[in-house]
This record gives C-alpha cells, structure tokens and sequence, in this order.
C-alpha cells in the first residue's frame, strides 16, 4: 500500500475546481456571489466566446484591503465565517474560501481592487502554472474587478468537455438571471462579445420588481401570475406562482431562493408539485419565482459544493407550509378575482389571469380580489333551476363533443329559453364576473355576456369541477372511512421504512390506513380506506413509506381517493348535448364563481374563457 502524503496545493486546489469550477457558468456564479457579499449596488459581467476565453465581473462593493489581496487568493481564506457557530447561521452566499483559489489553478486570473477608505487600487495575478501571486499598484475605482481568461487552459481533458459557445452562453445567462431575480436591490448588466444582453436597474419599488421578473421570465409569466405573501412558524413566503393554465411542458422556469440564495431541492419540488396536483394538466410543469425567509440557524447550505441544495432543520414544517400556502392561494381563485385579460399559456390554452396577494396564516391563506358575486344569494329562478339541474345529471348523458359538432342539420346556436334582452343585475347593482347566459352552442358551450365582453364555458369541464370539489368537501368533512382486511396484508420493507410507518402510524389512521410494525423489517396492513379497497394495496403503502422516507410527509392516500373522487365527478357530470335552460346556465354560472379552483377542471384543462369588447373590436376592425 503507499505511503500516505499531503497533496501538493496546486493539486489540491484543482481537486476543488472539479468539484466548484464546472463550466463558465460556475464561475460567474461565484464571482458575483463574492460581488453581492461584499455589499455591491451594481454587477457588471461581460464574457467572451461563452465565457471559455474571458470573464470579467466588476462591482462597486467594498473592495479588498491592500494588505490582503495574496490572501484573498489562498485557499480556505474567506472573511466570510471565523467559528463553528458562524458555519452553522451561514448568512452570506459564499463562506468556504475555495472559488478564488480553485478558479486561479484553473485559469489566468487577475484580481484589482480598491477598498473603502483607500486612495489607492492593486492588483494581483495568478495563473494555474506556478500559483504563484504576483500584486502591484493599478488605478481602479472603489470596488473590486476579477478577470478570468483561458479556463482550463492548463487543463485540456476539462476543456473538452465544454459545449458550444452558444450553449456555454445560455447557462452563464441563466445564471446571471437567477442572481437578478436574488437580489432586487441590484443592478445588473451582460455583455458577450460586446454585444449587450442585459441591462437591469435597481428595482426598488413593487412596479419595479414585477418589471425585472417580467423581463426575465417573460410578460406572459406575470400576465397569469398571483402575488404571494404567507407568513407562519417563523416561515415567510413570497413571490409568484403562475396559474395552472399557464403551465411548461418541461420545469425551465422554476426559480426559488431560500434568504436571497437560489436553490434546487427535492423537498421544496415535491411540495410545489403537490400544490398543483389536481389542477394541472397531464404531465405539464408549473412556474414560479418564490422566495422562502427562514432562520438561518434552521437550514444548513454547506451540504453540496455548488450549494444549490440545503438540508432543512424541520424539513416537515418546511413542506406542510409551502404545499398549505400554494394550494389554498390556487384554491382561491376564481373568476372575478383577475385585474388583468384572459390570455394564452406556453401551451396555447386560454386562461383565466390573475394578480392576487394571498396574506395570513399557513394553513390559512387568503387570495384577496373583488369578486362580488361571490356571496350573492342565487335568484329564485336559479335556485329552482340548480335543483332540477344537479337532480337530473344522470339523465342527460348524450354523445361526445365530436359526435355533436358532426350532427347534420342542427343549428348553430341552440337555447331553450328566449335570451332576456336586458341583463339582469346584482343586488349591488353590479354584473357578476361571469355576466349572464345567452345562449347554448353546440351542446357544448354556454355563451354568457358580462361587463367587459363575451366568456365562453365548457359546460361539462367546469361541472366536473364543481362536483368535484362537493365530493372533496363532504369526504374532509365526514372523514375518511376505513375497512378492516379480511386478510392483513404483511410486508417485508427496510428498517427505516419501518421505523416512520411507526413513527407516522397516527397520521395514517386519519386517512383510513392502519399500519402495525410486526418486526424490525415488516408491517402489516390491518385497515384501509373503503374508498381505495379495490385498489392495488401493496404498492400505496410502498409509495407512502417511499414518501415518509424522502420527504417526511407522503400524500399518496389523499392523491389516490382525489383520483377516484375525480373520475366519480367525470362521469357524474352534465354531458355534452345536453340542452340547458337560461337559468339553469346562470346556475352553472355562479357556481363556478363560488367554486375553489373553478378554472381548471380535474385534469387541468381551461374551463372558461373571455373575449373583451377590445378583443371583438379587433377581429371586426372595428374604429380603425
């Protein structure tokens, strides 16, 4: 066996450039983390052929002390943290002393600064060849600018790996986004190949902060977007999250910060992902910007060497917050609560948009909006037409959508019932969000006309959810019923599997699933829920076990009665051609606006759209 040695430094220093020092990318990251820490109100980047041969990021923070600059470059020197109990509040971006030392053995690096007070810049140089520092006087504002040249020159097997100049480009920008959306009170600008890319100002202002998302992550973000702001537990978060409408196929524009560090962690996706389970299209991903202030004492950041995961004290709480603050701000939106026009998501689906700032408690959070309607008591004619509407459901049935629209010699419109020819009004004298039925198309479709124009319903997509959500209702309310096995189910699963079926077997039982720990590696299923008892039994508890694991928290139950509870509500729900009456549309009507997440039906799809006076104006060329 050989001899144990100390590495020599260079060698040291490159091991921890594998590790912090990946692509271009990696290290602006880590210059303009240094940029922010050291107090800066401007960070000025500019890269040449994708980063590969320059990087410059210059700021106007409070620079290095002359004395200190061969230091600044050494490996483990950081000012950042000086004792144990500083590792563990760690509340700067940075705190390990290794990127300048690492990205110096990789590259040719200059390093000039001018600290606060001084009369006077120096400058100090490093290349991978010798590591040795060389400082001299240079002329150079208040603040501090790093040059990178050459990466991986000394390196070729790293340097192959690079991509393109263009695909280098793309992950430095998107980095440079993510530290934009970080820090508000900072300007940034880009510049490639003395091209300008961004130019982004202080946002000191709310306007001025949507503004910056807006040009980041594209007007079409903040045209369907709700403003949110939770605060519970020690826990406050903020940000925006998109309505399920306007929804990814791939998860590209995802961006949460945990006190100003931006993060990519399993728990934090999976409750998000929980968030929007049952309003979001098959296999589509939601967007957000959200930032999460918590203790610093109660999330540890030194777990990975990129640091974009954390480990969380009390990952349970963590997660219950965010899943109870997103859903019920997705829950309560509904129509009338939008400041803003219907418009198309990424997908082209029309939707519903909103701007609502949901404020109090976790488990109870409100989206404010002015949705008068909502506790407008329903006329007589309506009520008498919601009895003989939700009571003759099974009788409608009829043929599908396509079956309907290829029926000869129907009309185009159809309506039992004459149109009244002056819409009726609120008590308050106000038009409720969804106006008024006119007429029926196609079987399909209900046609209402409201204050601002036309809005088009899916008839059957937006019943499904409202007898969804009853369902949901009446199940929380009566609690979930349980049915003993006639045959318990024994499982041989991991010690630590075990473990949290026994530490988490009270929260099961209030889902109806009884769960006995008979050895160190087995359970037994004594009691399901009668909902689920023809479903594959096994593979839920393994799911539920996988979850507990991984996340602390499982929601398999709930999603699998969700999902029968949905499929019942499909099948219960009005069918197409089914001719309804004036007020029996109006019924269906101010349900939806009563209704949580009445936008979206059960398996994500839009329910209901609106084409304002504006819109029809400009399909007809009107005024022009």
């Amino acid at each position: 066996m050989a001899a144990i040695q100390t590495l020599p430094p260079r060698l040291a220093n490159q091991i921890a450039a594998g590790e912090v020092v990946e692509r271009p990318a990696s290290v602006t990251k880590e210059l303009i983390e240094n940029a922010l820490d050291a107090g800066a109100s401007r960070v000025e980047v500019e890269v040449e052929q994708g980063g590969a041969r320059l990087i410059r990021v210059r700021d106007d923070g409070d620079g290095i002390a002359h004395d200190q600059m061969p230091l600044a470059l050494s490996r483990h020197a950081t000012s950042k943290i000086h004792s144990l109990d500083d590792l563990e509040a760690v509340s700067s971006l940075g705190f390990r002393g290794e990127a300048l030392a690492s990205i110096s053995s990789v590259a040719r690096l200059t390093l000039t600064s001018r600290a606060r007070g001084e009369t006077e810049g120096w400058c100090v140089e490093a290349e991978g060849q010798d590591m040795q520092t060389r400082v001299s006087p240079a002329a150079h504002p208040q603040g501090t600018t790093v040059e990178v040249r050459d990466l991986f020159f000394n390196t070729p097997a790293r340097r192959k790996f690079l991509r393109t100049e263009k695909t280098e480009f793309n992950h430095l920008e998107e980095t440079l986004r993510r530290q934009a959306l970080s820090r508000f009170d900072v300007g940034f600008t880009l510049q490639h190949n003395g091209r300008a890319v961004q130019s982004l100002r202080p946002a000191t202002t709310e306007r001025d902060r949507q503004q910056r998302v807006a040009s980041l992550c594209g007007s079409q973000f903040m045209e369907h977007a709700l403003s949110i702001d939770v605060e519970a537990s020690g826990l406050r978060l903020q940000g925006w999250v998109a309505l399920p409408t306007f929804s990814r196929s791939q998860a590209d524009l995802q961006y949460f910060f945990v006190n100003g560090r931006p993060i990519r962690d399993r728990l934090v996706a999976h409750a998000v992902r929980q968030a929007y389970r049952d309003v979001l299209y098959n296999q589509r991903h939601p967007a957000f910007v959200l930032y999460l202030e918590v203790d610093p004492a109660n999330v540890d950041v030194n777990v990975h060497p990129t640091k974009h995961e954390v480990r969380f004290r009390d990952g349970r709480l963590v997660h219950d917050f965010l899943f109870r603050s997103l859903h019920r701000a997705l829950a309560e939106v509904r129509p009338g609560d939008d400041s803003t026009e219907p418009g198309q998501g990424e997908a082209g689906a029309p939707a519903p948009s909103g701007s609502a700032v949901a404020t109090g408690a976790a488990d109870e959070p409100a989206v404010s909006g002015p949705a008068q309607s909502r506790d407008r008591p329903a006329s007589p004619s309506e009520t008498e037409a919601q009895m003989a509407f939700y009571g003759g459901l099974h009788q409608g049935g009829g043929p599908s959508a396509n079956a309907v629209r290829e029926a000869s010699p129907t009309p185009f419109i159809q309506s039992r019932t004459t149109a009244p020819s002056t819409m009726p009004e609120s008590p308050e004298g106000e038009m409720p969000p969804l106006g008024y039925a006119v007429a029926q198309l196609h079987g399909v479709y209900i046609l209402a006309q409201s204050a601002e124009g036309m809005v088009i319903v899916d008839m059957h997509a937006a019943h499904e959810r409202i007898v969804y959500e009853r369902m949901k209702r009446g199940v929380a309310g009566e609690g979930v019923t349980s049915q003993p096995m006639l045959v318990p189910l024994t499982l041989n699963v991991s010690q630590r599997e075990a473990d949290h079926a026994e530490q988490y077997a009270d929260d099961m039982a209030t889902l109806g699933l009884q769960l006995d720990r008979m050895g160190p590696e087995t359970v037994t299923v004594r009691q399901v829920p009668a909902l689920l008892r023809d479903a594959d039994m096994e593979q839920l508890v393994r799911d539920v076990l996988s979850d507990l694991v991984t996340h602390g928290r499982s929601q398999q139950v709930e999603a699998r009665i969700e999902h029968l509870l949905g499929t019942m509500a499909c099948y219960g729900s009005v069918r197409a051609n089914r001719q309804l009456t004036i007020p029996e549309m109006n019924a269906l009507l101010r349900d939806m606006e009563a209704t949580e997440r009445s936008g979206q039906c059960n398996h994500g799809r839009p329910t209901w759209t609106r084409l304002s006076m504006g819109d029809l104006d400009k399909l007809f060329m009107r005024g022009q």
